[in-house]
């Protein structure tokens, strides 16, 4: 079982997709990095200006927010959870999205964090669970109800709603020992509560092998899941044992790449580990000794050793 990696693949995704993060012109990513096989500063011209190589996007500080919740309250409650984000992002310097903004405001209007949630399409509030499988992956009714609320808290959207229930399935059943592929053909027989989404998924698979930026261009650079999500699946169906060239091609093909790695890197990190994580990706990343004791801290549930 690789809990760990299925943690630290999905931030170092997130970290990796950094510097070219929302350049939707591939050109322009080769021509300003070259093929991007190590973390990158972003550009002057960046939504991430404030951050510098190393750091993680506005999606990865929040999946390192909801690690340290867990952490710091022995599990997840959405009320504990709900009053760390706010009180993280109210001081935020980084890029805050349209579904955090607006979650934020709802807050500040009394709503309740059952109710505050945005109704945003977007990947992003379902590509920062790999905490929660890491926490609750023993347990599986109790991971899709903190995966729910989770990502109802910002992204209270059906499509996205699903889209979370079935990359928490997807990566449970490859931390016990099912290949990616098998996991989503397994877990679209076990149905996706959500048609369109479970399309999505299957041209995701018949993907498979073909050239990833065309590929992922064709299914839409976007960050609205009905785009992103077949982009992940194709991730790890086309690279199911090369996390580097899966995480790697992914930025290279543009667009939300970050989401999209977040994704693709909790699911392909719990089936090759943490050697297949490139050693200088992981010293690079400015949260790994932080990220490394919580989790050292924070042991899945009835986790024996």
């Amino acid at each position: 079982m690789h809990n760990k990696a299925l943690v630290l693949a999905s931030l170092v995704a997130d970290s990796l997709a950094l510097g070219a993060h929302w350049i939707y012109d591939t050109d322009k990513i080769e021509q300003a990095f070259g093929t991007i096989r190590s973390l990158q500063s972003p550009l002057p011209d960046s939504y991430h200006r404030t951050r510098k190589k190393g750091h993680f996007t506005h999606y990865g500080d929040q999946t390192l927010l909801l690690l340290r919740s867990i952490v710091n309250h022995d599990g997840f409650s959405l009320e504990n959870f709900a009053s760390d984000w706010r009180e993280y992002m109210q001081g935020y310097n980084g890029y805050l999205d349209k579904a955090s903004k607006e979650t934020l405001a709802n807050l500040e209007q009394g709503m309740s964090p059952q109710q505050c949630g945005s109704t945003s399409a977007d990947l992003g509030g379902a590509a920062r669970i790999a905490p929660l499988v890491y926490r609750y992956q023993h347990h599986p009714d109790q991971l899709l109800v903190t995966v729910r609320e989770q990502t109802a808290f910002t992204h209270n959207n059906p499509a996205v709603l699903a889209g979370a229930e079935a990359l928490a399935k997807i990566a449970v059943k490859v931390l016990q020992g099912l290949r990616p592929m098998e996991a989503v053909e397994e877990t679209l027989e076990e149905g996706v509560n959500d048609l369109d989404l479970d399309l999505k998924i299957r041209a995701g698979l018949d993907s498979a092998g073909e050239d990833t930026k065309k590929t992922i261009k064709r299914f839409g650079q976007t960050c609205v899941i009905s785009s992103a999500l077949p982009g992940v699946i194709h991730l790890i169906a086309t690279y199911e044992k090369d996390l580097e060239t899966a995480l790697t091609e992914n930025v290279m093909a543009g667009g939300d790449s970050a989401a999209r790695g977040l994704a693709a890197g909790m699911i392909l990190g719990a089936h090759v580990g943490i050697k297949a994580i490139p050693l200088e990706w992981l010293g690079d990343m400015r949260a790994y000794d932080t990220i490394m004791e919580m989790l050292e801290e924070e042991r899945p549930v009835d986790d024996e050793g």
